[in-house]
């Protein structure tokens, strides 16, 4: 019989396909959407000083087990890391000290993660899964950067969302039957998408655009950003977003690709072929007239010259590189989230912004940390500094 595999809300845009990826003849994969109270329920059995990402992810997780859908003894939940110096390595450990204090000690939770953290507890994964996971994370990119840069315009409300939905469900009963999952079929629904959102009828007027930059969980997930979204469109803004995929990327050359022995270049030939398909899908954008950042491998020879490549924990050199990109490009206000407390973010992220802002004259960027003891309203109103004026 198969588990119910719990998973967190991480990327709005991703985990739908993800889910679809991770589904096995062992585990049945869920996405959990729980919003209310998550955080309350993650302080009774966690310290405050942890990470926002963290609380949220726990936070889910006790509450669908409250909640009485699930069997403990059916049930496992599924926890990604980077299995570097981020606190996060350390999460699946702290989720079943807490699930042990809140009596579903039975509960299995697994890792998910590339660098063998834990090995006796990582979900196992198949080429299928991965194959799948690859078709998800362009989809997701695809559908992120299509939705963010065309309804701020659209005439109909509604209508982009509308079109992201009916995308989404297309692609993910492609992964669920394992059908059109080829190269040629990927390059191909790339231009079908792009032809469908700009067909979208437009007002034709000039937004203020802001760029959003930091913290993977606070960056892609409403739950972990307060609908920062919502909220900078609500605004008259344009939000502009970078695709996940330069994140698998930057991880894959700043960590994963320097690794000893004949495993180092199968992940840098296998890099190389991702970033061929990343280059596929922008020029798609472009050529329908939608934008985006470089491809990695020209997105990070621009980045040595503003930022050290050195930093690599975590998001590391990522976080400055994009907001160098961002204001290359003319985009003047940039909008850095990141969890409270999370030292990588901190150092290699807003450590660099000041003297990043020096070298491009006119761009403004606004810092805020998410946190359990702070409030939506306290970050918005630092963030009408970008908005207005």
């Amino acid at each position: 019989m198969k588990k119910k595999l719990l998973i967190p809300s991480m990327m709005d845009d991703h985990m739908p396909f993800f889910c679809r990826a991770l589904a096995s003849k062992d585990y049945q994969p869920i996405l959990l959407t729980q919003r209310e109270r998550v955080v309350d329920a993650a302080l009774r059995f966690s310290h405050n000083d942890m990470c926002y990402p963290f609380h949220l992810a726990l936070g889910q997780y006790l509450t669908a087990l409250d909640s009485g859908d699930y069997d403990p003894e059916g049930t496992a939940l599924l926890m990604f890391s980077a299995g570097d110096a981020c606190r996060g390595s350390n999460f699946t450990w702290l989720v079943r000290k807490a699930l042990e204090a809140a009596g579903y000690g039975g509960v299995e939770a697994l890792t998910f993660n590339v660098k063998g953290v834990e090995k006796e507890a990582q979900l196992p994964i198949t080429l299928s899964m991965a194959w799948k996971a690859l078709f998800g994370l362009l989809y997701g990119d695809m559908l992120m950067l299509l939705t963010h840069q065309t309804r701020p315009y659209e005439k109909t409300p509604g209508q982009t969302n509308a079109c992201r939905e009916k995308w989404t469900d297309r692609l993910c009963r492609d992964l669920e039957t394992g059908k059109g999952l080829t190269i040629r079929r990927m390059k191909g629904n790339f231009s079908a998408m792009a032809a469908d959102f700009a067909t979208i009828s437009r007002t034709g007027e000039k937004k203020k655009q802001v760029a959003l930059v930091g913290e993977l969980y606070t960056k892609y997930c409403a739950l972990g950003n307060w609908d920062m979204v919502d909220f900078l469109e609500g605004e008259g803004a344009e939000v502009m977003v970078n695709g996940f995929s330069w994140y698998i990327l930057y991880y894959a050359s700043s960590q994963i690709a320097r690794t000893r022995g004949p495993l180092r270049w199968v992940w840098q030939g296998l890099s190389r072929w991702v970033a061929s398909l990343q280059a596929h899908m922008v020029r798609t954008l472009r050529d329908h007239g939608f934008h985006s950042l470089d491809p990695l491998p020209e997105f990070q020879t621009q980045a040595a010259r503003q930022v050290s490549l050195e930093l690599r924990v975590a998001d590391g050199w990522l976080m400055g590189a994009e907001l160098a990109a961002y204001a290359a490009a003319g985009c003047t206000r940039v909008l850095a989230m990141q969890p409270f407390g999370c030292l990588p973010n901190h150092i290699c992220g807003r450590g660099r912004y000041a003297a990043l802002t020096r070298r491009f004259p006119g761009v403004r960027v606004v810092s805020v940390d998410l946190d359990s003891s702070g409030t939506p309203a306290q970050v918005y109103n630092r963030v009408k500094l970008l908005t207005e004026g």
